[in-house]
Protein backbone atom coordinates (compact mmCIF):
# COMPACT_ATOMS: atom_id res chain seq x y z
CA UNK A 1 0.00 0.00 0.00
CA UNK A 2 1.28 3.46 -0.90
CA UNK A 3 0.38 6.46 1.27
CA UNK A 4 0.81 9.63 -0.79
CA UNK A 5 0.51 13.02 0.91
CA UNK A 6 -0.92 15.64 -1.44
CA UNK A 7 -0.70 18.48 1.12
CA UNK A 8 -2.80 19.68 4.08
CA UNK A 9 -5.03 16.66 4.95
CA UNK A 10 -5.28 15.20 1.46
CA UNK A 11 -3.89 11.70 0.97
CA UNK A 12 -4.04 9.12 -1.77
CA UNK A 13 -4.07 5.49 -0.64
CA UNK A 14 -2.98 3.39 -3.59
CA UNK A 15 -3.76 -0.27 -2.89
CA UNK A 16 -4.20 -3.51 -4.77
CA UNK A 17 -7.90 -3.30 -3.87
CA UNK A 18 -8.48 0.23 -5.16
CA UNK A 19 -7.23 3.80 -5.01
CA UNK A 20 -8.91 6.24 -2.62
CA UNK A 21 -8.36 9.98 -2.13
CA UNK A 22 -9.16 11.45 1.28
CA UNK A 23 -10.04 15.08 2.03
CA UNK A 24 -9.09 16.86 -1.22
CA UNK A 25 -8.81 20.64 -0.86
CA UNK A 26 -10.32 23.28 -3.16
CA UNK A 27 -7.92 25.31 -5.27
CA UNK A 28 -6.93 28.46 -3.36
CA UNK A 29 -8.38 27.27 -0.06
CA UNK A 30 -5.02 26.52 1.60
CA UNK A 31 -2.27 29.16 1.28
CA UNK A 32 0.81 27.95 -0.54
CA UNK A 33 -0.62 24.72 -1.95
CA UNK A 34 -0.91 24.01 -5.67
CA UNK A 35 -4.20 22.91 -7.28
CA UNK A 36 -4.94 19.21 -7.09
CA UNK A 37 -5.10 17.08 -10.23
CA UNK A 38 -5.80 13.59 -8.94
CA UNK A 39 -7.58 10.45 -10.07
CA UNK A 40 -9.04 7.72 -7.90
CA UNK A 41 -11.62 4.98 -7.70
CA UNK A 42 -13.19 6.50 -4.58
CA UNK A 43 -13.20 9.87 -2.77
CA UNK A 44 -13.85 10.18 0.97
CA UNK A 45 -14.31 13.47 2.82
CA UNK A 46 -14.34 13.98 6.57
CA UNK A 47 -16.60 17.04 6.47
CA UNK A 48 -17.93 19.76 4.19
CA UNK A 49 -15.36 22.55 4.54
CA UNK A 50 -13.70 23.60 1.29
CA UNK A 51 -10.20 22.57 2.36
CA UNK A 52 -11.43 18.97 2.83
CA UNK A 53 -14.35 18.46 0.46
CA UNK A 54 -13.23 19.32 -3.11
CA UNK A 55 -14.57 16.18 -4.74
CA UNK A 56 -14.43 17.81 -8.17
CA UNK A 57 -10.63 18.00 -7.89
CA UNK A 58 -10.51 14.21 -8.23
CA UNK A 59 -11.34 12.42 -11.48
CA UNK A 60 -13.14 9.16 -10.74
CA UNK A 61 -12.04 6.16 -12.77
CA UNK A 62 -15.25 4.20 -12.43
CA UNK A 63 -13.27 1.13 -11.44
CA UNK A 64 -14.71 -1.07 -8.68
CA UNK A 65 -13.03 -1.21 -5.28
CA UNK A 66 -12.82 -4.10 -2.85
CA UNK A 67 -11.20 -2.27 0.04
CA UNK A 68 -13.28 -1.79 3.18
CA UNK A 69 -14.23 1.59 4.66
CA UNK A 70 -15.44 2.15 8.21
CA UNK A 71 -16.79 5.52 9.36
CA UNK A 72 -16.60 6.79 12.93
CA UNK A 73 -18.64 9.97 13.57
CA UNK A 74 -16.88 12.58 15.73
CA UNK A 75 -16.81 16.38 16.00
CA UNK A 76 -14.76 19.20 14.50
CA UNK A 77 -14.57 20.91 17.90
CA UNK A 78 -14.79 20.19 21.61
CA UNK A 79 -18.39 21.46 21.90
CA UNK A 80 -20.27 18.58 20.27
CA UNK A 81 -20.01 20.27 16.87
CA UNK A 82 -21.52 23.59 17.97
CA UNK A 83 -18.57 25.57 16.56
CA UNK A 84 -17.56 23.74 13.39
CA UNK A 85 -19.91 20.81 12.96
CA UNK A 86 -19.38 17.07 12.58
CA UNK A 87 -16.28 15.18 11.48
CA UNK A 88 -15.91 11.65 10.13
CA UNK A 89 -12.95 9.40 10.81
CA UNK A 90 -12.37 6.97 7.95
CA UNK A 91 -10.70 3.60 8.51
CA UNK A 92 -9.54 1.92 5.30
CA UNK A 93 -8.70 -1.79 5.27
CA UNK A 94 -6.83 -3.24 2.29
CA UNK A 95 -4.00 -5.69 1.69
CA UNK A 96 -4.33 -6.85 5.28
CA UNK A 97 -3.52 -3.33 6.57
CA UNK A 98 -5.66 -0.78 8.45
CA UNK A 99 -5.19 2.97 8.03
CA UNK A 100 -7.22 5.64 9.85
CA UNK A 101 -7.59 9.22 8.61
CA UNK A 102 -8.83 11.41 11.46
CA UNK A 103 -9.99 14.33 9.29
CA UNK A 104 -10.38 17.54 11.31
CA UNK A 105 -10.79 15.81 14.65
CA UNK A 106 -11.34 18.49 17.27
CA UNK A 107 -12.48 16.51 20.29
CA UNK A 108 -11.45 13.68 22.57
CA UNK A 109 -12.52 10.19 21.56
CA UNK A 110 -14.90 8.14 23.63
CA UNK A 111 -13.61 4.78 24.94
CA UNK A 112 -15.81 3.03 22.38
CA UNK A 113 -14.36 5.09 19.51
CA UNK A 114 -10.81 4.54 20.73
CA UNK A 115 -11.52 0.82 20.90
CA UNK A 116 -12.51 0.78 17.25
CA UNK A 117 -9.15 2.36 16.38
CA UNK A 118 -6.94 -0.23 17.98
CA UNK A 119 -4.59 -2.31 15.84
CA UNK A 120 -3.88 0.38 13.23
CA UNK A 121 -0.96 0.03 10.87
CA UNK A 122 -1.01 3.78 10.19
CA UNK A 123 -2.70 6.83 11.70
CA UNK A 124 -3.05 10.07 9.72
CA UNK A 125 -3.46 12.70 12.43
CA UNK A 126 -3.93 16.50 12.48
CA UNK A 127 -1.40 18.22 14.73
CA UNK A 128 -1.67 21.97 14.05
CA UNK A 129 -4.31 22.89 16.62
CA UNK A 130 -6.79 25.80 16.43
CA UNK A 131 -9.25 24.00 14.10
CA UNK A 132 -8.28 20.52 15.32
CA UNK A 133 -6.52 18.77 18.17
CA UNK A 134 -3.07 20.20 18.82
CA UNK A 135 0.36 18.58 19.11
CA UNK A 136 -0.03 17.53 22.75
CA UNK A 137 -3.53 16.15 22.21
CA UNK A 138 -2.39 14.27 19.11
CA UNK A 139 0.50 12.69 21.00
CA UNK A 140 -1.78 11.72 23.91
CA UNK A 141 -4.21 10.12 21.46
CA UNK A 142 -1.40 8.15 19.83
CA UNK A 143 -0.31 6.88 23.24
CA UNK A 144 -3.81 5.43 23.66
CA UNK A 145 -4.24 4.05 20.14
CA UNK A 146 -0.64 2.83 19.69
CA UNK A 147 -0.59 2.74 15.88
CA UNK A 148 2.53 1.33 14.25
CA UNK A 149 3.10 4.33 11.95
CA UNK A 150 1.95 7.91 12.51
CA UNK A 151 1.81 10.49 9.72
CA UNK A 152 1.17 14.10 10.82
CA UNK A 153 -0.99 16.42 8.71
CA UNK A 154 -2.89 19.73 8.89
CA UNK A 155 -0.03 21.95 10.10
CA UNK A 156 1.84 25.06 8.98
CA UNK A 157 5.25 25.29 7.34
CA UNK A 158 7.28 28.25 6.10
CA UNK A 159 5.71 27.92 2.66
CA UNK A 160 2.15 26.62 3.16
CA UNK A 161 -0.72 26.36 5.61
CA UNK A 162 -2.92 28.66 7.66
CA UNK A 163 -1.14 31.19 9.88
CA UNK A 164 -3.18 30.12 12.91
CA UNK A 165 -1.87 26.55 12.75
CA UNK A 166 1.16 25.48 14.74
CA UNK A 167 4.29 24.34 12.88
CA UNK A 168 5.13 20.68 12.51
CA UNK A 169 8.15 21.05 14.78
CA UNK A 170 5.88 21.60 17.81
CA UNK A 171 4.57 18.09 17.32
CA UNK A 172 7.86 16.44 16.39
CA UNK A 173 9.42 17.71 19.63
CA UNK A 174 7.12 15.24 21.43
CA UNK A 175 7.92 12.28 19.18
CA UNK A 176 10.55 9.58 18.92
CA UNK A 177 11.59 7.48 15.92
CA UNK A 178 11.00 10.35 13.49
CA UNK A 179 11.75 9.41 9.88
CA UNK A 180 11.88 12.19 7.29
CA UNK A 181 11.14 11.04 3.76
CA UNK A 182 12.63 12.75 0.70
CA UNK A 183 9.28 12.68 -1.08
CA UNK A 184 5.57 12.53 -0.39
CA UNK A 185 5.17 8.73 -0.51
CA UNK A 186 5.40 6.05 2.15
CA UNK A 187 5.30 2.40 1.16
CA UNK A 188 3.37 0.71 3.95
CA UNK A 189 3.78 -3.03 4.43
CA UNK A 190 3.37 -5.47 7.28
CA UNK A 191 7.10 -5.07 7.91
CA UNK A 192 7.27 -1.26 8.04
CA UNK A 193 8.91 -0.41 11.38
CA UNK A 194 7.23 1.76 14.02
CA UNK A 195 7.86 5.44 13.30
CA UNK A 196 6.58 8.97 12.96
CA UNK A 197 6.75 9.46 9.21
CA UNK A 198 7.25 13.01 7.95
CA UNK A 199 6.34 13.22 4.28
CA UNK A 200 7.49 16.14 2.14
CA UNK A 201 4.98 18.23 0.22
CA UNK A 202 5.70 17.77 -3.49
CA UNK A 203 3.51 20.04 -5.64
Amino acid sequence: MKLIWNGHSCFTLDTAQGRVVLDPYLEGSVPGLSPLHLSADLVLCSHGHQDHNARDAVALTGAPVSLQVEEIPTFHDDRQGALRGPNLIHVISAEGLRVAHLGDLGCALTPEQAGRLQGLDALLVPVGGYYTIDAGQAKALEDVLRPRVVVPMHYRSDTFGYDVLAPLEDYLALCRDVVRYPGNTLELTAGTPAQTAVLRYCP
